[in-house]
């Protein structure tokens, strides 16, 4: 078997920005809602000018993150309920249904929430859940390495009662949840703009929380590096529980996203099928926007040197480069294109950190000079499409940190960007005539939003 032993970057690291605190601004936008059917309205889009705008936005594959924002400094969108991310730290949101608060406990520690945390949140908690009916979850673990924190948790039943937890300095701080609270969805539209998707969802009044959602929904839809423009037309749909007189209670969630440009556009509805353990997102006809493989297995990093012949730029010759490199700040996340057994994890001279996949179409997938390889991932062991493998670094022959990605066919190197993949599924029966209820009270609340 060979390797490949010739990657490494060629940008400039010190034009990343830091990574920053996530915040929920004040929503300002007036509820909606409406029952009445409905054709949602075609979004159209000006302008065609270049915009690297997705730099600076780092997002989890498997829900909400914002760990590196191009956020303006005069920004501030802080509110009570927010949860916060502390400095190198990632956000992922979690949602489920539980059947009884005694499910709660259990379902933390499956998640990798620390006993302590665990032990903590449950008596912040106290007997705030008790009752009968099943229990929507939706949860905020922030990632640092292996370390894994409860950073905020929502625990509501159908009438609307519950309970909120956030985590502070001193502990957990529980905010009991009124059965009168209700539901309201919530749409907000824009256009990109010159500076960066922050400033323009920013400006359009999406909150920070939903931010890194948002580009989740289309990362299987769109190369964000070079698909998209200023005067792309962006718009993103959330649901808030409110008090009768209105007042945001617990974090919003995204339940709606389009995004149309020169090219192409794509809306997406998100929604948990009966069975499955985490809700997903899909097109109207209710197909999962998840493909059988990712494209680009790094948090919104930029493309600094493409498959193809090229200039070495330490070795001094041209020769084949037989990959992409992703250039990212060192710690940004690094996640499994697909299903795979790991067949090898360590280092290996000028590739450094080096992790190869084996995938069940017969596919090999290489990332190098990681910064580190996370926990558990060794030959022979099992790793999930979206499972974070390591992060991104600057070992063995590189100047300066970047993923080199490769992905072989065949056992021959192909470009990543080029290939085709399997699409994802359908739902059908039961699973699919709830989803076309839930899209229609969607669409309608949209038309009526607009009016």
């Amino acid at each position: 078997m060979t390797y490949p032993h010739d990657e490494e970057p060629s940008f400039d690291p010190r034009s990343w920005i830091e990574r920053r605190a996530v915040s929920v601004p004040q929503l300002s936008t007036q509820d909606r809602i409406s029952d009445a059917p409905a054709k949602a309205p075609r979004a159209f889009r000006r302008g065609s000018r270049a915009l690297p705008w997705i730099a600076g936005l780092a997002i989890a594959a498997s829900g909400a993150v914002v760990a590196m924002l191009a956020r303006p400094d005069h920004v501030d969108t802080q509110a009570a309920t927010a949860p916060i991310a502390q400095p190198s730290e990632t956000l992922e949101n979690r949602t489920l249904v539980i059947a009884s608060a005694a499910d709660l406990g259990p379902t933390l520690a499956a998640a990798g929430v620390s006993p302590a945390d665990g032990r903590a949140a449950l008596g912040a908690i106290g007997d705030r859940l008790q009752g009968k009916g099943d229990i929507r979850l939706t949860f905020t673990l922030a990632h640092r390495g292996d370390a894994v924190r409860l950073a905020a948790l929502d625990a509501v039943r159908d009438d609307g009662s519950g309970v909120t937890l956030v985590s502070k300095a001193d502990g957990f701080v529980a905010t009991p949840l009124a059965a009168h609270l209700r539901r309201v969805v919530r749409f907000v539209r824009g256009e990109l703009d010159g500076q960066s998707f922050y400033s323009s969802a920013v400006a359009a009044g999406v909150s920070d929380v939903l931010i890194g959602p948002f580009v989740n929904a289309f990362r299987y839809d769109f190369d964000m590096q070079r698909e998209v423009a200023p005067g792309d037309v962006f718009e993103a749909g959330f649901a808030q529980r409110v008090t009768a007189e209105g007042t945001p209670v617990g974090s919003p969630e995204l339940v709606y996203a389009s995004l149309s440009t020169a090219a192409k556009s794509r809306a997406l509805y998100r929604f948990q099928a009966p069975g499955d353990a985490q809700a997903e997102w899909y097109d109207s006809s209710g197909r999962s926007s998840r493909t059988a493989f990712m494209r680009t297995p790094v948090e919104a990093a930029r493309i600094s040197s493409g498959f193809g012949m090229r200039g070495h730029p330490i070795l001094g010759f041209w020769k084949m480069h037989k990959g992409t490199d992703f250039a990212a700040p060192t710690g940004t996340p690094i996640y499994a294109a697909g299903d795979a057994v790991v067949t090898f994890a360590g280092p290996k001279g000028p590739n450094g950190n080096f992790v190869r996949l084996h995938h069940a179409n017969g596919w090999d997938t290489l990332y190098l000079h990681m910064n580190r390889i996370m926990a558990g991932i060794a030959p022979g062991s099992h790793v999930a499409q979206g499972q974070q493998i390591g992060e991104v670094g600057t070992t063995g022959r590189s100047t300066g940190p970047h993923l080199h990605y490769e992905v072989h066919i065949d056992g021959q190197p192909v470009d990543p960007m080029s290939i085709k993949v399997d699409g994802g599924r359908s739902l059908t029966g039961e699973a699919l005539k709830r989803f076309r209820a839930q899209r229609d009270r969607i669409d309608a609340t949209r038309v009526t939003s607009a009016t």
